[in-house]
């Protein structure tokens, strides 16, 4: 694990990691109501732009991901949009010590 601090660092040095539950290429249902039901996750943001080896980004609770809408109306169907993932199943780890995990993943 890294250090947490030092004497001669600027900054924050480190900073609190959630579990990723979502990733690329992910089916996930909407929980808003703006038509879309059901999205795919094509990017997520803030994730480097340049590619690990076998490395498949995620995102957790409070991440930006770039989205395409599957089903839904008409008029929003095979757009582009950017979303905040607001619930995951995959158990975490919250600052305070406690676990959470939801029953679904939902945007």
């Amino acid at each position: 694990m890294a250090k947490r601090g030092g004497a001669r660092q600027v900054g924050v040095s480190w900073r609190f990691h959630k579990t990723p539950g979502i990733f690329m290429n992910s089916l996930v249902p909407v929980a808003d109501n703006s038509g879309a039901k059901l999205v795919r996750v094509i990017g997520i943001i803030g994730h480097t732009a340049k590619p690990v080896h076998r490395e498949i980004p995620g995102a957790s609770v409070g991440d930006m991901v770039v989205v395409s809408v599957v089903e839904g109306k008409p008029e929003v169907r095979k757009q582009i949009l950017r979303a905040i993932v607001i619930r995951q199943r995959r158990p975490y780890r919250r600052p305070d010590g406690t676990w959470i995990a939801f029953e679904d993943n939902a945007w």
